[in-house]
């Protein structure tokens, strides 16, 4: 993947993004610093989270920066209370993205209730929140941008997941909703869909085995799975003046793996494992 170019596309915005300790939430504020933003990042992760921040600090281009603050999405105050400090520290807010999350698997029968609840705190009302107390700061600078992190699991269901499949579904229409309450405020609010996308706190294990390796692969046509900057990049778009007539909009970035037909590609995989020494 060929370096990211930089030319100060978030120049004088000022963005909150929330579980930005690591992966897909670190990536997304080390892109919108590296286009000169001013990033408020939160986390539950205060440890990885103050290195995270110091890190991207570090390499900051002028005007641009970034602060950590501990915030639990599973606290409405907390919400409330990362808007109100980026507010405070930079004076104004122009970009926020919901990027944190909490999951517990299993079924609707397996699943206990107190997880879905959690789940469902984590990943829908959160979000709504998070809008709730930013949108009206966006308002009051002329508009801004909301970006939800949702999923291919929004739109398509994976077994054993009933507390993420239908929380990143609901926050597909939830961004719609939002998108069509507050364009007329010229606040724009859009999602993301990423694919699998690995990262540091990924399970490396099976990465490193070529058989697991290729089998994940033929799950998407580009044949690789994601990254952290790819989703930046998305982000970065919706984030940009670039995009200021997309609203509501799930961008999905996932390698090409929902476009494609089971039946073809369960014959891709039939053919590689055939391919692949000894069957394995």
């Amino acid at each position: 993947m060929s370096a990211p170019t930089h030319t100060g596309r978030l120049a004088g915005k000022v963005a909150v993004v929330t579980g930005g300790a690591q992966g897909i939430g670190r990536g997304i504020v080390k892109r919108f610093v590296e286009e000169g933003a001013r990033v408020l990042m939160t986390d539950i992760q205060v440890e990885k989270g103050q290195a995270t921040a110091s890190a991207i600090a570090a390499e900051a281009p002028d005007g641009a920066g970034v602060t950590f603050m501990r915030a639990d999405i599973l606290q409405p105050a907390d919400i409330q209370a990362m808007v109100e400090h980026a507010v405070a520290t930079y004076g104004r807010l122009d970009i926020l993205v919901n990027n944190a999350y909490w999951n517990a698997g299993g079924t609707a029968v397996s699943i206990d209730l107190e997880d879905w609840n959690k789940a469902q705190a984590a990943m829908v009302t959160a979000p709504m929140l998070g809008a709730k107390y930013a949108v009206p700061h966006m308002v009051a600078t002329g508009g801004g941008s909301v970006i939800t992190i949702s999923s291919v699991h929004g739109l398509l269901a994976a077994a054993n997941g009933v507390a993420y499949e239908t929380a990143k579904g609901a926050l597909i229409l939830l961004t719609k909703a939002m998108a069509v309450d507050f364009g007329p405020q010229n606040v724009r609010v859009n999602a993301i869909c990423p694919g699998y996308i690995s990262h540091d706190a990924q399970d490396r294990e099976w990465q490193s085995d070529a058989f697991s390796r290729g089998l994940q692969e033929m799950n998407y046509p580009l044949r690789r799975w994601g990254s952290p900057l790819d989703i930046a990049n998305g982000a970065l778009y919706l984030a940009s003046d670039e995009s200021q007539f997309v609203t509501g909009h799930a961008l999905v970035i996932d390698g090409g793996m929902t476009v494609q037909l089971q039946d073809s590609h369960s014959g891709r995989v039939t053919e590689f494992v055939r391919g692949f020494p000894d069957g394995k």
